[in-house]
């Protein structure tokens, strides 16, 4: 931030996750950690928005990614191939019906360092294809949050290393 600072102008983005949000889209230790990198974006906001420095972070939903798998102990290649299997579940979860790509992320945070975004300061930007709009992923027990149930699922469809 000092160099951005000096030249009058430069945009910092994090990532955090719907999980900052709501309840109900990560266990607790997640979604706190979650919902500081929220807070923090929007304090430093403040700080550094008199210098022209803007401070913003995208809230990704469900992103067919390999962190699901690497939440439940897989190793990060096969947490990679699992991903493909919790598209077609992440698609029924939300209002807009394909699941969330990487490259949706991508395409947020080039326009949030575009001069396109030059008035948006200490925003949470929410990329998730609705979700947030209503629906919950946990309901009561989080072993049997619709979640969970799709992470295993796709588990179950995984091949062998071998095949």
């Amino acid at each position: 931030a000092p160099v951005m600072k000096r030249q009058g102008s430069g945009s910092i983005i994090s990532t955090a996750s719907v999980a900052g949000l709501q309840t109900g889209y990560g266990a607790h230790p997640y979604s706190t950690c979650k919902a500081a990198i929220i807070h923090l974006t929007r304090s430093v906001a403040m700080e550094l928005g008199i210098s022209g420095v803007r401070v913003n972070c995208i809230c990704p939903g469900g992103i067919a990614t390999g962190i699901f798998g690497r939440g439940i102990g897989l190793s990060a290649e096969d947490a990679d191939r699992m991903a493909e299997f919790l598209k077609p579940v992440f698609a029924d979860l939300q209002p807009i019906r394909r699941s969330g790509l990487p490259e949706d992320i991508a395409h947020a945070a080039l326009w949030l360092a575009s001069d396109e975004s030059s008035f948006v300061n200490g925003h949470a930007m929410v990329v998730d294809g609705g979700l947030t709009g209503g629906r919950l992923w946990a309901g009561d027990d989080p072993e049997a949050s619709p979640l969970m149930t799709a992470i295993m699922q796709a588990l179950e469809q995984l091949p062998p290393k071998d095949q």
